[in-house]
């Protein structure tokens, strides 16, 4: 069938994918990038308002050869895909090594209120998060966990940075995602829907292993995370029902966010599934 025609660098859809990469452009335009087959699987799968959240997909001729299934189904699902050379889609994605798949998509952040109306059982706040990695590994890890939602603050990190959409690798299409929520009401709401507020922090004065072994994770939780350098803000600790360290066991000063996030997240995902917990175990 011959080389498919690429689109030009200079192409005005080139040009305003490539301003995305602008926090400000993206807001204006509520479109962001996904990179990688993985993200661009997901995106295809995902709607937002009845219509696919993938609106456009670049792709390299090397890349469209190797993922076939990807731009057969971007077609399938109605999306314009472009044809272009390494260094435009490279350009777009904005990445050292980029893996030839760049879609636009649709923002798709869920209104608080229905991530409250939902009734959550587990739920991430990243309350003080400020690295685009962190904060896209965190909501990669609640996905893993089984959270049903994530919750970014005003005072956390642009959901749709490339970053932290990478780092989530596709999770950001599985759970819903609420933004800009205000620290005291992300706290207050979640308290009204029945969720225990624990503020994860280092140098908290309750230990995750005397929580686990006290049957007190069981209940709808939200555990709240903070800036990995200092940590949640007193106001913010204060607000909790408790402050909850991970205890450290061996010889290591501390663990670093994701890591941290994981290892709470995971312990009331354990403590919900088991005998009186607020999740049904499944049958086996």
């Amino acid at each position: 069938m011959g080389t498919p025609e690429l689109i030009s660098p200079r192409s005005p859809r080139v040009s305003a994918a490539r301003r995305l990469a602008r926090r400000a452009f993206r807001a204006r335009e509520r479109r962001f990038i996904a990179e990688g087959p993985q993200a661009v699987r997901e995106a295809i799968a995902h709607r937002t308002g009845g219509e696919p959240t993938l609106v456009e997909l670049f792709a390299t001729v090397e890349a469209a050869e190797r993922h076939a299934e990807i731009i057969a189904a971007a077609h399938a699902a109605g999306v314009r895909v472009h044809h272009a050379d390494d260094r435009t889609v490279a350009d777009i994605s904005q990445t050292v090594t980029p893996q030839g798949l760049v879609g636009v998509c649709r923002f798709l952040d869920t209104p608080f209120e229905a991530v409250l109306a939902a009734r959550p059982q587990l739920i991430a706040v990243l309350a003080h998060v400020r690295d685009p990695g962190n904060a896209g590994t965190v909501l990669r890890c609640a996905d893993a966990a089984g959270a049903d939602a994530v919750i970014l603050t005003d005072a956390s990190v642009d959901l749709y940075n490339p970053k932290s959409v990478r780092a989530s690798v596709g999770s950001l299409f599985h759970l819903p995602v609420a933004v800009g929520v205000p620290v005291e009401q992300a706290m207050a709401g979640l308290r009204g829907v029945g969720a225990r507020l624990l503020a994860a922090d280092g140098a908290g004065d309750r230990d995750l292993d005397a929580e686990l072994d006290a049957g007190s994770m069981g209940g709808p939780t939200a555990w709240v995370f903070g800036n990995e350098a200092w940590g949640l803000p007193e106001e913010t600790r204060a607000l909790a029902d408790a402050v909850v360290r991970v205890p450290i066991h061996g010889k290591a000063e501390s663990l670093n966010l994701a890591t941290a996030a994981a290892v709470c997240l995971y312990a009331s995902a354990r403590a919900q599934r088991t005998a009186g917990g607020c999740r049904a175990v499944p049958s086996t």
